[in-house]
């Protein structure tokens, strides 16, 4: 995409959703049925002029510090709100600055209804979210740039500042979502994008995308189009590249929750509809052997993990502590048993595990080589009125 493209693309998206905060535009959104119950507090005109293609505050949980990327009018803010409670923390990120001022209108309003106010919102790109674009005018106005010195000057702010006070601190985020605006940013950037949304998430944090995937390769005919890019067509993933975008960033556990079967449109013989993607951070660190153990239940004969582990049905797969704990939590639980050490190896006393290796843990390792215990079943108490079988 050329430079004029880019530059009328970003324009036209801004455009259409300043619109878009001021009079509903229908065919920016897909068919959404949100909890009524969460609805009843949040103003009518956020209904209406807030756009989306899922629900991903359904992921949220009591306590969070939650991170919305691309609020619009704060519908999902509002949502997150209620469910994270005084506890939790909301934020909402967007750019455009006519979406903001309405999610922020009737925040007075909503917080009195709810009994507190945990929301705050700020103007910032998504796939820059160490740039407080608010902060960044507010200089520009009483530091005006009229020569190189003084650009210069400016960009050693703007450097201190992303870096010493990021907008969104790294490892701050118990739960990210967003709802149908990835496919607003420019190519060029979505690798930024994700890094970011790693970046600024906790480990063991949690992230939930719903958004507008197509099931071929856009052609740069529709991309060049800023009225298609702006209504979440020319910039949306192909499906399989949204999911591999997760894996490149280095999220786990990344999975397609919801996949509509009808696309939403289809334009040119290329479908596209709405999907919500979940992922982890957390299979990043060092691997230590602690003599666990993890069985595969199936019904699958095989499967690999996202580190390349492969987990034999039925068989005692020798892991790292890391993996371990990743393996036997959510959303890995119902599919594996745990198989723990007879006596725990402390983490201080454990070695390193070649991590890159597949081997069976022998049962030996985990009961330990003097393993001679005996039970007697005619000494023991009977499991039932019939006995133990």
């Amino acid at each position: 995409m050329s430079k004029t493209s880019t530059s009328n693309t970003e324009a036209a998206v801004y455009s259409r959703y300043a619109e878009a905060a001021k009079e509903k535009i229908s065919e920016l959104c897909c068919p959404i049925d949100y909890d009524p119950n969460f609805l009843k507090i949040i103003p009518k005109e956020i209904q209406e002029r807030d756009y989306g293609c899922g629900d991903p505050s359904r992921y949220v949980r009591p306590g969070d510090t939650v991170l919305d990327l691309g609020c619009g009018a704060g519908k999902i803010c509002y949502i997150a709100a209620q469910v994270a409670g005084p506890e939790g923390k909301v934020i909402g990120v967007d750019f455009n600055e006519e979406m903001l001022a309405l999610a922020r209108r009737y925040q007075p309003q909503i917080a009195r209804r709810l009994g507190y106010n945990n929301v705050s919102f700020y103007r910032a790109k998504i796939q820059d979210l160490a740039s407080p674009l608010e902060e960044i005018d507010a200089y520009l106005r009483n530091n005006p740039i009229r020569s190189s010195r003084e650009l210069e000057k400016f960009k050693a702010y703007q450097s201190r500042l992303s870096n010493g006070a990021p907008l969104i601190p790294s490892d701050s985020v118990d739960t990210l979502v967003s709802n149908c605006v990835l496919n607003l940013v420019r190519q060029e950037d979505k690798r930024q994008l994700f890094g970011e949304m790693f970046r600024v998430l906790k480990r063991g944090g949690r992230i939930a995308v719903s958004d507008i995937v197509s099931d071929e390769d856009v052609p740069a005919s529709m991309q060049n189009d800023p009225k298609l890019w702006s209504g979440c067509i020319a910039g949306a993933f192909r499906e399989d590249k949204f999911i591999e975008a997760f894996e490149s960033a280095g999220f786990h556990a990344v999975q397609i929750d919801k996949y509509d079967r009808e696309p939403w449109q289809t334009v040119r013989g290329i479908e596209f509809r709405s999907v919500t993607v979940t992922a982890s951070k957390g299979k990043q660190g060092p691997c230590w052997e602690r003599n666990q153990a993890v069985i595969y239940k199936g019904p699958w004969k095989k499967v690999e993990d996202d580190d390349g582990h492969v987990l034999f049905r039925g068989k005692r797969m020798a892991v790292c502590d890391k993996t371990y704990h990743i393996l036997t939590a959510a959303p890995y639980a119902e599919q594996v048993l745990p198989v723990d050490p007879l006596k725990e190896v402390p983490l201080k006393k454990a070695k390193p595990f070649a991590c890159k290796e597949t081997s069976l843990r022998n049962p030996k390792e985990t009961k330990g080589q003097r393993y001679r215990k005996t039970i007697d079943p005619a000494s023991e108490a009977s499991c039932g009125p019939e006995g133990c079988c």
